[in-house]
């Protein structure tokens, strides 16, 4: 081992005097160094190919340059030479490292089992836990800015004409969370109505065509059909929510917050319903919506049930600013998606993961990890992992037939309401609307309440803050 240190030592001074001319460094200027110039000789020590396609190592100059490559260590020096510039380097599947922008969102798979095994030992036990997660769960409403949003207003919702399936129902609404804000969703009944329905949020997530699409349509309806009420709304500035605020808003910090608030003051206003039966509310969602679900999990004690879908990984966060972007990992000094999952403990959920994103280590990962809180309680039967291998980032059939027995247990649905003759789980009787059907408002502003704001800096007001996103150019 001290042969190999001693090699890669020489190795390094080799390629500090090998330097192009023009390029001599002196104490006078901090040994000033191109960046491109310090990349050059951290391929050559290490041996390794680096590509900067988007060309972001290009007119920066690094101060001890030379000085910062510690040839014995790659990851070290890679966060000596990049950080300053806010850069990182992501290793390819080919071997090969690519310059990217600092994801804060992301880390490598090694890091997020050694913040795994670093979260443990904060932990030991379920009095360690339980101080853990109340730390935990005051900070995010902070984070967020709930403890600061304003009370939502007693206008009555505008709700749309009912449409009658077989089975179920569906009609649109858009219910006022804050004052001139309006979120818009579709609320999916049984048909005909017990006299108690059980609740199931369903937070779109960042597929493609949101809460219109095929999928979640089906999605809902099915879980209607089985006996729940189920409510189907849009993200910030995401479908209809753009007629008042434009797409590129959903970048915004504040989007989260938004999301999150949408969620529990549609659940304030469904449980006005005489039908609904507050004591089993589920919520489940992908993507984007995967977080929404692990986040309403740990901050709305009224979620009994929850299943978060292709979401709870211990490095990814979520790489939308609508997910991470109000600092709340960096709550307890430091969280991951994988203990916000845990916090639902010791309420039935059931975590879905793919073997094609950054779930795909789950089942041997982050799953022991939730079960492992669980067992705290001695409720680890309660906890669950769904895992498709062959699979990859999304929300179809085979992630929701996971989905659907687990709800029917633990939510008290009725399986046989969307079975088959064979007992098998039949979606085939679901009626797909288009997507003009869904539409609370339509597509023209004009259309929304004659309060509902538009300015992205009137919202943030309502918090008490100010916007502070520079915004692209297109």
């Amino acid at each position: 081992m001290m042969k190999l240190k001693n090699i890669a030592f020489v190795l390094f001074f080799v390629a500090c005097f090998m330097l192009p001319k023009g390029h001599a460094q002196t104490s006078d200027t901090n040994f000033k160094q191109a960046l491109t110039e310090t990349v050059k000789t951290i391929q050559s020590v290490f041996h390794i190919d680096i590509i900067d396609n988007d060309g972001l190592l290009k007119d920066k100059e690094l101060d001890y340059g030379q000085w910062k490559i510690d040839a014995t260590n790659l990851e070290v020096t890679f966060a000596n030479v990049l950080s300053p510039f806010n850069l990182s380097a992501v290793k390819q599947s080919n071997g090969t490292y690519k310059i990217k922008k600092f994801q804060y969102h992301k880390l490598t798979e090694e890091k997020g089992a050694e913040r795994l095994q670093y979260l443990e030992s904060l932990s030991p036990d379920l009095e360690s836990w339980e101080a853990r997660k109340a730390e935990l769960k005051t900070c995010m409403f902070s984070a967020f800015g709930l403890d600061k949003a304003p009370a939502m207003p007693d206008s009555k919702p505008v709700l749309t004409k009912k449409r009658k399936y077989k089975g179920y129902t569906v009609e649109n609404i858009g219910l006022e969370i804050l004052p001139g804000v309006y979120a818009t969703g579709s609320i999916y009944k049984p048909n005909p109505m017990p006299k108690k329905a059980a609740v199931v949020l369903s937070p779109n997530g960042h597929f493609g065509d949101g809460r219109f699409r095929e999928s979640e349509q089906i999605r809902c309806a099915l879980l209607a059909k089985m006996g729940a009420i189920v409510v189907n709304y849009d993200l910030f500035a995401w479908d209809e929510s753009q007629l008042q605020f434009d797409s590129k808003y959903h970048r915004n910090s504040i989007a989260s917050t938004v999301q999150v608030l949408t969620g529990m003051r549609l659940l304030d206003y469904v449980s006005t319903l005489k039908q609904a039966d507050m004591s089993r509310v589920g919520v489940t969602g992908g993507s984007g919506g995967g977080s929404q679900t692990v986040f309403l999990a740990a901050l709305d004690d009224r979620i009994t049930v929850s299943v978060p879908v292709v979401m709870v990984s211990s490095y990814h966060s979520g790489g939308c600013p609508c997910e991470s972007g109000r600092g709340i990992h960096l709550c307890g000094n430091g969280t991951n998606n994988v203990e916000i999952a845990a916090m639902a403990a010791p309420k039935p959920q059931l975590i879905v993961s793919d073997g094609g994103d950054w779930t795909n280590h789950t089942p041997e990962l982050e799953y022991p990890f939730v079960q492992r809180i669980y067992e705290f309680y001695g409720k680890n039967h309660l906890v669950e992992n769904a895992h498709f291998p062959k699979e990859g980032h999304n929300y179809k059939e085979s992630k929701r037939m996971a989905m659907y027995p687990f709800m029917a247990k633990h939510l008290k649905l009725n399986l046989k309401k969307v079975s088959d003759k064979n007992g098998d789980i039949d979606e085939s009787t679901v009626t797909v609307e288009p997507y003009e059907n869904l539409y609370v408002f339509g597509n023209n502003p004009e259309n929304l309440p004659k309060n509902a704001i538009k300015d992205i800096e009137a919202l943030y007001e309502l918090f008490g803050e100010k916007n502070e996103r520079v915004y692209e150019s297109k």
